[in-house]
């Protein structure tokens, strides 16, 4: 018979919940960047990044990274990761770090993810009928409190494709919804829809013209109708024009993949925006070196040759997100 496997608590792995996280970037105003990971290279990337630049940092794992990667062996990476920070760290201060599930999609995988030593966790019902999406982000959350866990929840419907998620056209959110539903889900956390989206073609823009400026008098409005209540924007890659170049210069085809502009990202920092999500950019700055890797030593097999470059450059990617981008640097 197999057996029931043990709930394990997020701080036997050394995780901390957003709380306190959001708490201090909102006084300062900055944002706490959420970086999403697939591989052993990329989450050392992302420790290696915020250890340099002193800043707090959400590790964010989609329903399909987690599956990829097998939860159980998440989890030891995981503990992994934080063993390395303190090992980084020297004695000195370690930096916060949450675990967070990203767009989780029904109670079960939340609950999932909770009792296997996530601080955080994601319901994402936006693409529900609202009295739905109240009912089971309310029931997440009922059980996330009794371990301490925090839960964000959604309403709008971001545009694009990543993963599981997708969505032909945004649905921006309605600030009028907004004070409903933090009150009645009790979530610690909202992301809403203000013009970013999924993937690496977030616009369709053409030669020539600007990326459309973020609906910040949605952000606005919502900050007046929930003041001091934190709030998380997905979809805010901007993803990075040199890397395409790469990419598309090294045998990839990306034309027309464009993103959130940077100014538009630190702008949004600023205000009740105090979690900003980046998957893209990872995957593209990870995929743009091992396709020069290759094309400039074709003969080379060994993964840590084109996985080791590509990992130096992810950390450079994420301190510089850190320290010109989302203002998270030198915050802890």
């Amino acid at each position: 018979m197999p057996t029931t496997p043990k709930t394990v608590s997020y701080r036997e792995l050394g995780f901390v919940n957003t709380k306190e996280m959001f708490k201090k970037a909102m006084a300062e105003g900055y944002a706490v960047p959420a970086y999403n990971f697939n591989n052993m290279e990329q989450l050392q990337a992302i420790i290696a990044a915020c250890v340099k630049s002193r800043s707090p940092v959400i590790l964010q794992v989609s329903k399909g990274a987690r599956d990829y990667a097998n939860p159980t062996l998440l989890r030891w990476m995981a503990r992994g990761a934080m063993e390395m920070m303190k090992e980084m760290t020297d004695g000195t201060a370690p930096i916060p770090v949450a675990l967070h599930l990203d767009h989780g999609d029904s109670y079960e995988l939340c609950k999932a993810c909770i009792d296997n030593g996530f601080s955080s966790v994601m319901y994402d019902g936006s693409h529900l009928p609202y009295e739905e999406n109240v009912k089971i982000t309310k029931q997440v959350v009922d059980y996330a409190r009794q371990f301490d866990v925090t839960v964000e929840g959604e309403l709008g419907v971001l545009a694009g494709i990543e993963e599981h998620v997708s969505s032909e056209k945004s649905h921006y959110t309605n600030p009028e919804d907004v004070e409903d539903f933090v009150k009645r889900t009790g979530v610690d956390s909202l992301a809403i829809s203000i013009g970013t989206s999924h993937g690496a073609y977030k616009f369709k823009v053409k030669p020539g013209e600007s990326v459309p400026p973020l609906r910040f008098d949605i952000l606005e409005e919502t900050e007046k109708r929930i003041p001091g209540f934190p709030i998380v924007l997905h979809g805010a890659s901007s993803v990075l024009q040199d890397y395409i170049n790469y990419i598309n210069k090294y045998g990839g085809k990306m034309e027309g993949a464009v993103g959130v502009p940077a100014e538009q990202l630190r702008k949004a920092a600023k205000s009740a925006v105090c979690k900003i999500n980046i998957d893209s950019d990872g995957r593209l700055v990870m995929t743009a070196m091992i396709r020069k890797m290759f094309a400039e030593k074709p003969s080379e097999f060994d993964p840590r040759k084109y996985l080791g470059p590509a990992r130096e450059e992810l950390v450079k990617m994420y301190m510089d997100k850190n320290q010109n981008v989302l203002g998270s640097a030198n915050r802890v």
